[in-house]
């Protein structure tokens, strides 16, 4: 769908020759003298890159309709995972590429915003933060209480993360999806 330069809002996907971007930040500009444009930057949504881009005021381009569809993660299938449409329970094979980090968060029965464009997953919308089991890291020792000392962990999505000395094996943890630090034991 073409719209012009002058319906851009933050947050609409535009399909330009340079890929799939969403509109961050957008700037209209009426110098004294010469045309109208309008500044903007826009995220690349398959890679997260960053551009900045300068369009000419009534200038068209084409809107990408990406489509948000909340979905369950059911199980792997060989490298694969299988999502299940909530709404229509049609089933979808996501190669962990289109899941990018995400694929770390996500685990059996979680429900996950997935961004589809055409065919094509350009995104995952996750929660802030997630709860996760640790599988594997050193025992805690009584008395082991040094300020700001961590130790490596993995968790049951296969993620290993710092955590500090008083996490043990089966505590379930709060992660931040952004960062993916330890926040809290949950």
């Amino acid at each position: 769908m073409a719209v012009t330069t002058n319906d851009l809002r933050n947050g609409m996907t535009l399909d330009i020759p340079e890929g799939l971007f969403a509109v961050v930040e957008f700037q209209h500009v009426k110098p004294g003298k010469g045309g109208a444009f309008v500044r903007t930057k826009l995220k690349n949504v398959r890679t997260g890159a960053v551009i900045e881009r300068t369009f000419r005021a009534d200038e068209r381009v084409e809107q990408a309709i990406v489509d948000k569809r909340e979905m369950q993660y059911l199980y792997r299938d060989g490298t694969d995972y299988v999502f299940m449409d909530t709404s229509s329970y049609d089933q979808m094979q996501v190669s962990p590429g289109a899941l990018g980090s995400a694929a770390e968060f996500v685990k059996e029965g979680d429900n996950v915003v997935l961004q589809v464009y055409v065919d094509e997953i350009v995104g995952v919308d996750l929660p802030a933060a997630v709860e996760l089991t640790v599988t594997e890291t050193e025992p805690g020792i009584q008395g082991d209480r040094v300020s700001g000392a961590r130790k490596p962990a993995t968790v049951e999505t296969g993620l290993v993360l710092q955590v500090p000395l008083f996490v043990n094996p089966g505590d379930r943890i709060k992660v931040d999806t952004r960062s993916g630090e330890y926040i809290t034991r949950a």
